[in-house]
């Protein structure tokens, strides 16, 4: 099951540089690939606004 970012999001573009596997984009929202999600927990982690989580 793949992280995913809340509604909480502000773009701040922390999580991208975090990630391993490049499964995050960009957006008024970012979003999670879960195909490529590894479930790592690496961008939940370095998450200031505390909006990425597991399901």
């Amino acid at each position: 099951m793949a992280y995913v970012i809340s509604n909480d999001c502000v773009a701040c573009g922390t999580c991208i540089d975090e990630c391993p596997v490049g499964a995050i984009s960009e957006g008024d929202i970012y979003s999670i690939n879960p195909d490529e999600c590894t479930e790592c927990g690496t961008c939940a982690d370095a998450c200031p606004s505390g909006a990425i989580s597991l399901p």
